[in-house]
């Protein structure tokens, strides 16, 4: 059956990276391998993803200068990413303590409660938690 395996992410540093993704979202890393580029230079296959989640994230650093420019910008502005998590309000206050970047405040939507945070690169996700009013 088919399914969704990675979702590339370009990223400045592999290190920063992992550490922002295992550190403040908790995510768990799965892989952290030594690779080559197709043209033979050295470069890491690096994949997290959320406890329990079957997508990972592979962590895609970024190799030249055209995706260097789109580091931070990958989904034009837009929220690209949808982070669920059982429990909002202890989530965005441990994220918050962290020195997350939300860009705005929580609310609540047909859909459950959701803020708008900046990865460390700048890309806007979804704090994604369940409708407390349900």
């Amino acid at each position: 059956m088919p399914h969704l395996e990675l979702v590339a992410l370009v990223v400045r540093d592999y290190d920063a990276a992992i550490r922002f993704f295992i550190d403040v979202l908790q995510f768990e890393l799965v892989e952290d391998t030594p690779s080559l580029t197709n043209d033979g230079r050295p470069k890491r296959w690096v994949v997290v993803r959320p406890p329990g989640g079957e997508t990972g994230i592979l962590l895609a650093r970024a190799d030249g200068d055209e995706q260097a420019r789109m580091v931070g910008r990958q989904f034009a502005g837009r929220v690209g990413m949808f982070l669920g998590v059982d429990d909002f309000e202890s989530a965005y206050r441990r994220m918050v303590s962290a020195g997350v970047q939300f860009v705005s405040q929580p609310r609540d939507e047909s859909y459950g409660r959701v803020a708008v945070f900046l990865d460390l690169e700048g890309n806007r996700w979804d704090l994604l938690g369940p409708d407390p009013r349900r």
